[in-house]
């Protein structure tokens, strides 16, 4: 059973998420602040965080830092900023997705589904590695290492790295990873400039030197590419 963690000091909205989650069979945990969040996810591990912005104690940007040094759950905002620039900060810090107050119930249903999906239910196979095993891939464990050492990526940014990785040299515009995200048909609302924080995140967490990168590289006017090569042991 999947449990999924609610942080909202509004009591309807915390009432009305745990309604349509326990129709889909998932546990739900509730926090109405950022303290009690960070104890739950501490204890109680969740397999997604539904996360308020606006919080009677820290702010849900600090409580997403703070989880993100340790986990890589996925985290959905919900916030009543809609500017552009207010959402992909949210990106930025860690967060998977975000949700606009108000919002439909049933909206958020599809995205938590979506969400699990791309985090549960990973591409087949072993270990994969590249640049004579400088950088591996385990899809079973959802797990990356750069000389051996775990990257904490986001369930996002691990998706946009194992697509690039499956065809290494290929270019993918941002619409293609865009794409990627809107996993079997889901409702995700994206711009293009978010793939393009996904790519900084993912250049910082694996790149020695990030104006000249090894692994994410851009291709000027058409998007990116993954530019390891695969080791032989993976043929």
């Amino acid at each position: 059973m999947n449990k999924i963690l609610v942080v909202d000091d509004e009591k309807v909205i915390l009432e009305v998420l745990e309604a349509y989650f326990e129709k889909e069979g998932w546990e739900v945990l509730f926090a109405s602040n950022g303290i009690d969040a960070l104890k739950i996810v501490k204890e109680q591990s969740p397999d997604l965080i539904i996360l308020d912005l606006m919080l009677p104690d820290i702010s849900g940007e600090e409580v997403c830092r703070l989880v993100r040094k340790d986990s890589n759950v996925p985290i959905i905002m919900l916030t009543a900023k809609s500017a552009e620039d207010d959402l992909i900060n949210g990106i930025v810090i860690g967060a998977d997705d975000y949700v606009t107050k108000p919002f439909s119930p049933r909206e958020v249903v599809v995205r938590v589904k979506a969400l699990l999906r791309r985090t549960q239910q990973m591409e087949n196979g072993n270990q994969i590695s590249f640049n004579h095993h400088k950088l591996r891939i385990d899809h079973v464990k959802r797990e990356v290492r750069l000389n051996d050492a775990i990257l904490a990526l986001t369930p996002n940014e691990y998706r946009i790295l194992i697509t690039m990785a499956s065809y290494p040299g290929r270019v993918y515009s941002r619409a293609d990873l865009l794409e990627k995200l809107q996993e079997d048909g889901a409702y995700f609302e994206g711009y293009e400039r978010n793939i393009d924080t996904h790519i900084k995140n993912l250049r910082k967490k694996m790149e020695t030197d990030t104006r000249h990168p090894e692994f994410i590289i851009t291709v000027f006017g058409m998007g990116y590419k993954f530019g390891g090569e695969k080791d032989e042991s993976n043929a």
